[in-house]
């Protein structure tokens, strides 16, 4: 829904510039056209590329031309598959028509939460410092780390013998040919990850590790072992980590901005669950209590190569 205002700057200019010259003499006078393309009976626009634009990141001004004009390629091809699909009446299908309104409902929440979320004001100094000092291994005592990882799925009795053999390894390959003794399933990876872009839970345990440790850690669908293969310290002074605490800071206060919201508004509408769903709802409500547990650290699945996780949001 946002827009990047620096690329609707560039993109703009470009284009009326582009369409401009496409004109004689006794057109320089006349204003750049809004209409970038005609596709039969339908038009491009320029503020459907510029729209498009603007969702694409790290774009260079250099760039802004050449990326212009693929985007207005892409979006003829597009006009002419939805000419077609109107042609037959593909807009009046019921699971086009679902999917059409399944659309525009999550775009109206979306529109709502980041009105709401503009509202998130920026940390203070004092709330950056605070944050700087009490995270050393972010910062002060920042490291890149070289991982081995093993993900393995992994339940009830095989995750207790697994847990008991991981502290006799002495490397991956014992850990690996274990595994394969057993019969368990596992995927190997090698990653190599700054401090930052491990999730926090994670962090704290492979911080305190030592070069050569192996560790386990939950995942949301397998344990992964973990060895640290090697570490570099290279740290971040207090200057040098501002803007991303600060990036960090406000994101976090957006999250509690729409999480209050959504929150509020439950609290005042009238709700009422219908049919097998007051039942299930009835069960969860009675359940919550005794079956909370700790948030498990952000992990990808299984078999997506990357089993730590994208680490802290924001902080990049």
């Amino acid at each position: 829904m946002k827009s990047r205002p620096y690329a609707l700057l560039i993109a703009a200019p470009l284009l009326a510039a582009g369409l401009a010259a496409c004109g004689g003499k006794d057109d320089a006078a006349k204003p750049a056209t809004q209409v970038a393309a005609k596709v039969n009976s339908g038009e491009i626009s320029v503020h459907q590329i510029n729209t498009a634009l603007s969702r694409v990141s790290g774009l260079q001004e250099s760039q802004a031309k050449q990326a212009s004009q693929q985007i207005l390629e892409k979006l003829i091809d597009q006009e002419l598959l939805v000419q077609k699909a109107m042609e037959n009446k593909l807009d009046r299908d019921p699971k086009v028509m679902q999917a059409i309104e399944g659309s525009r409902r999550q775009l109206l929440a979306q529109a709502y939460v980041e009105r709401t979320m503009l509202a998130a004001a920026k940390p203070t100094a004092e709330q950056i410092k605070a944050f700087y000092a009490g995270h050393p291994e972010l910062f002060e005592q920042r490291r890149i780390f070289r991982l081995q990882e093993l993900a393995v799925n992994a339940r009830g009795e095989q995750l207790l013998k697994l847990q008991a053999q991981v502290p006799k390894a002495k490397s991956m390959n014992d850990v690996a040919n274990w595994l394969k003794s057993q019969n368990m399933k596992f995927t190997a990876n090698a990653t190599v990850k700054a401090a930052e872009q491990l999730p926090l839970e994670v962090l704290a345990r492979i911080h305190a590790a030592r070069d050569g440790q192996i560790l386990m850690l939950p995942a949301q669908n397998a344990v992964v072992v973990v060895q640290v293969a090697a570490s570099q310290p290279m740290p971040l002074n207090e200057k040098e980590a501002t803007p991303y605490i600060e990036q960090f800071l406000q994101n976090q206060e957006r999250m509690k901005l729409a999480e209050k919201e959504v929150k509020g508004l439950r609290e005042s509408a009238k709700l009422e669950y219908m049919g097998e769903f007051s039942k299930l709802a009835a069960a969860r409500t009675t359940s919550a209590p005794a079956t909370a547990a700790p948030t498990a650290p952000a992990a990808a699945a299984p078999d997506s190569g990357d089993y730590v996780g994208k680490g802290i949001s924001g902080l990049k």
